[in-house]
């Protein structure tokens, strides 16, 4: 028999169910991997860095800066680790979370890795949308006082980083006239298909972060000028051009492997168009990448590998480019279409800037000496970092390893004498071994 009371009363219950279960502001818990979340940071910063073209030294000074900020955020997470910025150049005192409040360290290094990123890149729509994910699953995961307090303390070390950054000489010579080289014997000047002016000529003045001065490292001089066949600076040239007319298929391999340069100007008939790719620093990024996954690093130690990465990249860069505008040397493309094989052109675009010594084979250096002493030696990958770019990837038993084939990739392509990739990576070791020794990472 139907009871009206029992089905009032039924009904009185499911409606405040439904009222419960349908409450707006119910928060659902996400899995977050904080180092994943590092990662994907920075790969949402190379590919802005790929979309923006910045030149391979200015992207050096992007990761830094950003990684910077995100580990100096992070740390807090772990009371071991110490400050890097404090024994780096001109950063000053970073902040400090309150005592007895509780953050979330890995939203906090996201927040401060992209208060930096928006003022060092163009593209900051492209990046917004991605943040915004990001941000979400903190939401669901946090109360609302844990979240703003974590978003506000990574926003302070961000503005921290990018008041140094400010400063550092890089706005500053943005206003810079183009470099157009000399046309002295033996001296560097735009080179062919597309003749472009030097790139970041005042590279060698920016204010590093760990090495006392851009010539702290010095190099010897080049082979000099000289008409004489039996010369030093004559026998490179017909060296390079005799290995560059008979290379090896995996020689060949191995220059368009680590080419990495991040805009390559395409001819076909009246057609002209560039292809995109990440940069030298961009690649060793992306074996620091490979090297926090395969060893499963904490966040903490993700973040620092990538900032140590970065500080050597960008010091190693400054080294290179103040040799490279300081000695103004040919490239090679120069002297064997004038002197040996005339229309002769390198398997590789040679990228716009003086030859001494090989900034590829510097960077490269700097950053797998920065791994193994993080990683170890005989440590094993695969590079899948171009993977993405160029449909290559390749195994190497160690970071050296690899550095030593970038390296040689460069001779191999025909864009650097061998004398110079040498020299490069010997300059290159030496900064990643000085910027080791000099900071203290853990207490």
């Amino acid at each position: 028999m139907f009871n009206p009371k029992l089905f009032k009363a039924t009904c009185v219950i499911l409606a405040g169910c439904f009222v419960i279960s349908c409450s707006p502001g119910k928060k659902t818990p996400v899995k977050i991997d904080d180092a994943e979340i590092l990662h994907q940071n920075e790969d949402q910063l190379t590919q802005v860095i790929i979309y923006d073209v910045f030149t391979p030294p200015v992207a050096s000074r992007i990761y830094g800066y950003a990684s910077l900020a995100s580990y100096e955020a992070l740390r807090y997470s772990d009371p071991k680790y110490n400050s890097i910025i404090t024994q780096l150049k001109d950063f000053g005192k970073p902040p400090e979370p309150q005592k007895g409040k509780t953050y979330n360290y890995t939203l906090a290094a996201t927040h401060a890795f992209f208060t930096v990123a928006h003022k060092v890149i163009f593209s900051i729509d492209t990046l917004k949308k991605y943040e915004d994910g990001v941000y979400a699953k903190f939401k669901n995961n946090l109360d609302d006082s844990t979240f703003a307090r974590s978003a506000a303390f990574g926003d302070s070390i961000g503005r921290l980083i990018l008041k140094r950054a400010a400063f550092d000489n890089y706005p500053q010579t943005r206003g810079k006239p183009r470099f157009l080289g000399s046309r002295d014997p033996g001296k560097w000047h735009p080179t062919p298909p597309d003749y472009l002016d030097g790139v970041e000529f005042c590279w060698g003045t920016m204010k590093p972060f760990a090495i006392n001065s851009s010539s702290q490292f010095p190099v010897p001089p080049p082979p000099a000028f000289s008409e004489d066949k039996n010369s030093e600076y004559y026998k490179q040239n017909v060296d390079l051009y005799n290995k560059c007319t008979h290379l090896s298929k995996e020689e060949e391999l191995i220059a368009r492997y680590w080419d990495d340069n991040p805009f390559v100007i395409q001819h076909t008939g009246h057609i002209m168009f560039a292809n995109k790719k990440i940069t030298p620093g961009g690649h060793w990024i992306g074996i620091t990448a490979i090297a926090c996954k395969k060893t499963h690093a904490s966040a903490i130690k993700t973040a620092q590998a990538y900032a140590l990465t970065a500080v050597a990249l960008y010091d190693a860069f400054i080294c290179c480019w103040q040799e490279k505008y300081t000695t103004n040397y040919i490239r090679p493309v120069t002297v064997i279409d004038d002197k040996i094989d005339h229309g002769w052109l390198p398997l590789l675009q040679t990228p716009p800037f003086p030859e001494y010594p090989s900034g590829h084979s510097d960077i490269s250096a700097a950053s797998s000496t920065m791994l193994t002493h993080l990683f170890g030696d005989n440590f094993a990958f695969q590079d899948t970092s171009d993977l993405h770019y160029i449909g290559l990837q390749r195994h190497f038993d160690s970071f050296l390893k690899a550095s030593d084939e970038t390296s040689v990739s460069r001779y191999y392509g025909g864009i650097h004498y061998l004398n110079s990739v040498n020299v490069g990576a010997k300059q290159g070791h030496e900064v990643g071994e000085y910027i080791w020794s000099k900071l203290k990472l853990t207490k």
